[in-house]
């Protein structure tokens, strides 16, 4: 496929957060862009004002004519969409150019330098930072991205046409489309058995996204993990190794010892050991390429976080909100440990929405006892995505494992009012699915407790 030839792209799924940063890219490539959604969000309203057309309804006559001409329009899917949404049926049946995400992104990145982040946590916030330093060292990069940085109010930073910066989702293996020069792999937890069947399926499919870079100094992983590359690591040794780590006015100060030189009084300010690692491997990937040190201390001191990633809703002598992205019971950890860390002593109520029926029932040990560790936990029913129900899967049966006793499941019409009677300093909403379209009337709520 020639993109140059390509006049019209349709979406089927614009608004998820991967396939947005597509259409934005294209977009700015001065094609005729638009998509379906199921739902509209802010996300949509945000590509709408850009002047992309989208419609919420699977009825091909809410599509413009341009995009019935199959010599110049490409359709891009998301994985999720139903097999029997009319639209697509539609574009299959007349032999239309049909590509997922993944298979787009891999066209692009064939034709530059591409740096690829991997892993089953830490790839939205190690590939921003990584892009945001990018951008602010004037490189000639573009950066895909699975959340909204805050510096940016995008998931699309830069218009560069050499490199490119992506997440490797390894859900549907749809990292093995793409063509990385510099890679990393954060992490290799089990998920999405849906897909996979077990972990050692996971692992293997890890495996074969390493061996894509052929240069093994290009290859980054955290100490311990079970790939040969450049070892990164915190308070241990290792090639490239985060040390002197200290807490300083809710930011973190710290060393790197590289294997060239020791580089001090380095400042961030995402909170959380989790956010370190990835800090330090966005710093490892841009210095091994060869961004100026000075460049990257200043990328990683101006960077303001990612909407969704312990993202601070409140934050008052009174009250701290913070809203996260969490839906892993690593991640939950994760989300706990920074908390712990910043607010010792303080009561800290969780929100928490599942997310699939499949990594419910797959981890739901692991769920119990995480969440078992914050002060009060509040469930909210599961949110299916591209699922349907299995029997016996559900939020109360959740609610039961769960240790703590003070726990209770509400619907979310109820949400708001049940918080509101908590006395916690310290609110976490967390969880991928539409918690957070709550977010924004939590925190008016909130707000006015507050005043």
């Amino acid at each position: 496929m020639n993109v140059n030839q390509i006049h019209n792209v349709y979406f089927i799924g614009i608004g998820g957060i991967g396939m947005s940063a597509l259409a934005r890219y294209f977009k700015y490539l001065g094609k005729n862009v638009a998509g379906y959604d199921k739902t509209e969000t802010e996300l949509t309203k945000e590509l709408s004002n850009s002047g992309i057309s989208i419609h919420y309804k699977d009825d091909l006559n809410l599509i413009d004519t341009s995009f019935f001409n199959k010599e110049n329009t490409l359709i891009i899917i998301t994985p999720a969409v139903s097999k029997d949404h009319k639209e697509w049926n539609y574009f299959i049946n007349k032999n239309f150019i049909i590509k997922k995400r993944a298979e787009v992104l891999g066209i692009i990145t064939k034709d530059t330098f591409c740096f690829a982040v991997a892993g089953t946590h830490g790839k939205t916030t190690t590939s921003s930072i990584l892009g945001h330093i990018l951008y602010e060292s004037k490189a000639d990069a573009t950066s895909f991205l699975g959340g909204i940085v805050e510096n940016y109010n995008s998931n699309l930073i830069g218009e560069g046409k050499t490199i490119t910066v992506v997440e490797a989702d390894e859900f549907d293996r749809s990292f093995l489309h793409l063509h990385p020069n510099i890679a990393c792999v954060t992490s290799m937890d089990a998920d999405h058995l849906d897909i996979y069947g077990d972990s050692s399926a996971i692992e293997a499919s890890f495996v074969e996204f390493a061996s894509k870079i052929t240069n093994k100094n290009h290859l980054f992983v955290p100490k311990g993990l079970l790939l040969d590359g450049v070892t990164i690591a915190i308070n241990e040794k290792a090639d490239f190794s985060a040390v002197n780590v200290r807490i300083k006015n809710y930011q973190y100060i710290f060393d790197v010892v590289t294997p060239k030189e020791t580089v001090t009084n380095i400042k961030f300010s995402l909170p959380g050991k989790h956010n370190l690692m990835n800090a330090l491997m966005a710093f490892s990937m841009a210095y091994t390429y060869g961004i100026a040190t000075k460049n990257i201390i200043q990328g990683l001191a101006s960077f303001k976080g990612i909407k969704r990633r312990f993202s601070y809703q409140i934050k008052s002598d009174k009250l701290t909100y913070i809203d996260d992205y969490a839906h892993h019971p690593t991640e939950i950890n994760a989300v706990n440990q920074a908390v712990r860390e910043l607010y010792q002593d303080q009561k800290v109520i969780a929100i928490f929405q599942p997310h699939l029926f499949s990594r419910t029932r797959d981890f739901i040990e692991d769920f119990a006892t995480s969440l078992s560790s914050f002060d009060e936990i509040i469930l909210l029913d599961i949110y299916p995505a591209r699922e349907l129900p299995i029997e016996g899967v559900t939020s109360s049966w959740l609610l039961e494992k769960i240790k703590n006793p003070n726990k209770k499941l509400v619907s979310k019409d109820k949400l708001i009012q049940e918080v509101l009677k908590s006395n916690a300093t310290v609110v976490v909403t967390i969880g991928a699915g539409d918690i957070g379209e709550l977010v924004n009337s939590l925190k008016k709520a909130l707000d006015e407790k507050n005043i």
